[in-house]
């Protein structure tokens, strides 16, 4: 008991339930206790249009006096305002859930409002399909094949092209292009291309092309196979050393191991005190370290009722063992989005978090602060003694990061959501500022901080885990839906390809796999809520070529 209270001590006790945040840094209480606002009230809209929402609702109170309102729809931060009303600027078609935090003169943040979900009208009914893609053609190069087109007509403009192999939807692309890859190889395979408008007419089916793979992979991405089918979120997920698959459920808050040969499952319990916030949170990192054969731990981030923290409990055999639970950081602050959640053990032996700027920007600057943050800690919980500023922090300035992975040179990637602009590939140092919220990507007041070595636009990225192999950068998109790999070069990237897109949906996880490909998940369904078992995801193995 003294060992736990010790751990406690030295990082940050969050009281959200009465509004209360009592900071402890390194085991030396920082002097401040700061009271958040309440949560804003009856969130409501009224005068929906195809092009704007007004949004309202009741006041939150606070200690001294609530500066702003922060409203966002599903973790984008939209406008910030001083009334108890906004109105605001929709995109026809979209359907977005809204809410809003209240912020004082302090920064101090509130808790999320609850989600307002709106569907917005189109401005005018269009009921007239595209005409069908033309001219069809393309080419099979090992294990993928590649698709051109001509572009179908529209009286108000095509959206998308649905790509179709055989019955099955393998994409979906903005332009006229598409690689299909992961495929059996010596196979046949017949393709047709559907456009879709704005407002999902879809055209007639162009004229079948079919294209017959080669004898082998010669390509960078080889065979895609179906591993499991899952009803929750994948979130956290590790390859045991038995070659067994051991994964969290986001929204159920148990772990699973499956055996990836034979899809066989067993539910080897429920983690303690997880607390989900209709948003990301729930339960989402998971590690084990070097020396699990001989001890045994899971390392889990989760959310709890008043924070989002680390743990450790040990696996014996089948189950999950809650009566060995340590809590090794506790204080990082949680919100219905941005909470972050990837843990990593590096080659030297420390345990690496990524933590999220908990829907306030100005957490992500304050070094005595741990969100916005790679953390960076001892297994038993202890803070390293060559940590750059006496705490766990390792670098700051992130706004919402969900992956971690190290290269052959023991050097940290990290990949991190955008608000509305570009995500970022961030190599990381000790010490490091990488600017948010004054710089998103290379967008804003950049000048004084570390540049990324990659950028995505949100819309085609929204990447959460990233994987090495080989010394080989992926990523796995949620809006993007597609998985981009980067070579590592020197100390940069270089160019980025695209696969995948569309084919398996919104990508969450990637993880190395035992034989030198990935492990790979989707996050489809009921991501945006804390409903378990709304899902219908999946579990992939990529084998990847030389």
């Amino acid at each position: 008991m003294a060992r736990r209270t010790l751990l406690i001590a030295a990082t940050a006790v969050v009281v959200a339930a009465v509004g209360v945040t009592v900071a402890l840094v390194a085991g030396r209480t920082s002097g401040s206790v700061a009271t958040t606002p309440s949560v804003p009230g009856n969130p409501r809209v009224s005068d929906l249009t195809c092009k704007t929402v007004n949004f309202a609702w009741d006041a939150a109170t606070d200690d001294k006096k609530v500066a702003f309102y922060d409203v966002y729809h599903d973790g984008q931060l939209m406008k910030s305002v001083t009334a108890l009303s906004a109105g605001l600027t929709v995109a026809p078609g979209a359907s977005w859930g809204l809410y809003v935090n209240a912020r004082d003169a302090d920064g101090n943040v509130s808790q999320a409002s609850t989600t307002v979900p709106i569907t917005v009208p189109q401005c005018t009914a269009d009921t007239k399909a595209p005409t069908a893609p033309t001219g069809l053609t393309g080419s099979a190069a090992g294990t993928s094949v590649t698709l051109r087109w001509k572009a179908a007509k529209d009286n108000i403009g095509v959206k998308t092209y649905d790509v179709y192999r055989g019955a099955e939807k393998a994409g979906s692309v903005v332009g006229t292009t598409f690689t299909d890859s992961g495929l059996k190889p010596n196979t046949a395979f017949s393709y047709e291309v559907v456009a879709v408008d704005a407002q999902g007419n879809a055209s007639p089916r162009s004229r079948a092309a079919t294209f017959t793979t080669g004898a082998a992979c010669t390509n960078a991405v080889c065979e895609v196979t179906p591993v499991t089918t899952e009803t929750d979120l994948p979130w956290g997920l590790t390859t045991l050393p038995d070659g067994s698959i051991l994964y969290a459920r986001r929204d159920a808050h148990d772990l699973i191991k499956l055996n990836p040969a034979t899809g066989a499952k067993t539910n080897v319990g429920a983690v303690p005190n997880v607390q989900s916030t209709d948003g990301e949170g729930g339960l989402t990192g998971l590690a084990i370290a070097p020396t699990f054969a001989a001890d045994h731990w899971l390392y889990l981030m989760h959310t709890s009722p008043t924070d989002n923290r680390i743990v450790r409990i040990q696996l014996a055999g089948d189950k999950l063992r809650p009566e060995t639970e340590q809590v090794l950081v506790t204080g990082i602050l949680r919100n219905k989005f941005h909470d972050g959640g990837r843990l990593r053990f590096g080659p030297d032996g420390k345990l690496y978090a990524a933590t999220g700027d908990a829907q306030n920007g100005d957490n992500a600057q304050n070094k005595k602060n741990l969100n916005g943050k790679v953390l960076r800690l001892n297994p038993d919980g202890s803070v390293p003694a060559d940590n750059p500023f006496g705490n766990y922090v390792w670098s700051y300035g992130h706004r919402n990061p969900q992956g971690l992975a190290f290269d052959s040179q023991g050097r940290l990637w990290e990949q991190e959501f955008g608000n509305a602009i570009m995500d970022e590939t961030n190599l990381i140092t000790r010490g490091g500022n990488y600017g948010w919220p004054k710089c998103e990507g290379t967008s804003g007041d950049c000048g004084r901080y570390i540049a990324p070595k990659a950028t995505y636009p949100t819309a085609s990225g929204s990447c959460s885990g990233v994987a090495i192999v080989r010394d080989v950068v992926y990523l796995a998109c949620q809006r993007g839906a597609r998985m981009y790999r980067a070579p590592i070069t020197g100390d940069g990237l270089g160019p980025a390809q695209q696969y995948f897109t569309g084919t398996y949906g919104r990508l969450r996880t990637i993880e190395p796999a035992p034989d030198g490909g990935l492990w790979l998940t989707t996050t489809t369904a009921g991501d945006k809520d804390s409903t378990p078992n709304n899902s219908n995801e999946k579990i992939l193995h990529v084998a990847l070529g030389g």
